[in-house]
């Protein structure tokens, strides 16, 4: 079983000693139409943008203008209808897969913990990357050489534990911390 979440941000529990907790949005959304071996094409609401491939997909689900967004996840159902969201307040452990947020072009220091040189005196060496190449051979730059570049934006899936679950507001909530910004959307599958 997997939802359609977005991120609320996080808090922590009063409890003592009190942890850190992240808060998801179940989003609701409407299985169009159901795939085979446990998948099914969704729908759930998402900004206001519109396209003419949006308009075909709506017109052919009979579907509201507010849904305007299309996934396919695994599914519990058999038929089209809503989405049973009761299985999330029975599970124990789930695996959340968010974007990381992107930090755009970084250098080494940011992007993979250098530790630069000194930062006075006359130095010229103080967030750049050093040399990167060795001698005459190989003559090239080794793969996967740490050096500056794009950071951040990438798909990551980690495993959290479920504290609680209110099926009124549709607020999940998890032990620890969630990649991904506030107002992300991303994807929860049960595990156990």
């Amino acid at each position: 079983m997997e939802y359609i979440v977005e991120k609320v941000g996080m808090s922590r529990t009063i409890t003592v000693p009190s942890s850190p907790v992240t808060l998801l949005k179940v989003i609701e959304t409407k299985v169009c139409d159901v795939l085979g071996n446990g998948k099914a094409i969704v729908a759930f609401a998402r900004g206001k943008e519109i396209n003419k491939a949006i308009e075909g997909q709506q017109k052919k689900y009979n579907l509201s203008k507010e849904l305007n967004r299309f996934a396919t996840i695994a599914v519990a159902n058999s038929e089209a209808g809503d989405l049973d969201v009761s299985p999330l307040s029975n599970s124990k452990t789930v695996k959340i897969t968010f974007k990381t947020k992107g930090r755009g072009f970084s250098g080494v220091t940011k992007r993979w913990n250098f530790q630069g040189g000194p930062g006075a005196h006359g130095s010229r060496f103080h967030r750049t990357s050093g040399s990167i190449g060795n001698r005459e051979w190989p003559g090239r730059v080794q793969k996967g050489k740490k050096m500056s570049g794009h950071y951040g934006n990438e798909t990551v899936t980690v495993k959290g534990d479920i504290l609680s679950f209110d099926q009124e507001s549709m607020i999940l909530v998890l032990k620890g911390s969630v990649p991904g910004h506030n107002g992300a959307f991303g994807r929860v599958r049960i595990v156990k």
